[in-house]
């Protein structure tokens, strides 16, 4: 396995998305990296995010919203989507591995695991709407 030389952009891209936990997009990450390396360009930004969803030290999202969101966390879990304002969140539960012995009954190749994204409205929208 090829091995990676150290850069300074890509651990600061990976630190700036492991502090938030909003599920950013590039470009929300690309601001905020910005701060700390004004020449950064979001070509950079995006290329390194990429690859650590390949290193398997980021995940990948898509929430339906056209955009790819990132997640610093990568053990399984479950997220929460406002419909209004469209802010994502983590679900404080543990996976539902039962999900996947219930679903093998209707597929004959092997279930490994799932994903799962409820939507509805979060607390502050589900206020303004009162």
């Amino acid at each position: 396995m090829k091995t990676l030389k150290y850069s300074r952009q890509r651990e600061s891209i990976k630190n700036c998305l492991a502090a938030r936990c909003d599920h950013p997009t590039a470009d929300a990450l690309y601001a905020s990296i910005r701060e700390e390396f004004p020449n950064i360009s979001l070509g950079t930004v995006y290329r390194n995010l990429n690859l650590l969803v390949e290193l398997g030290e980021i995940q990948k999202l898509n929430f339906g919203d056209g955009s790819d969101h990132f997640d610093s966390r990568i053990t399984p879990h479950y997220h929460f989507v406002c419909k209004c304002c469209r802010q994502v969140s983590d679900l404080p539960m543990s996976p539902l591995d039962e999900i996947n012995s219930l679903a093998q009954r209707y597929y004959d190749g092997v279930i490994e695991s799932h994903t799962t994204t409820f939507y509805g409205l979060c607390q502050t929208c589900r206020e303004k709407k009162s």
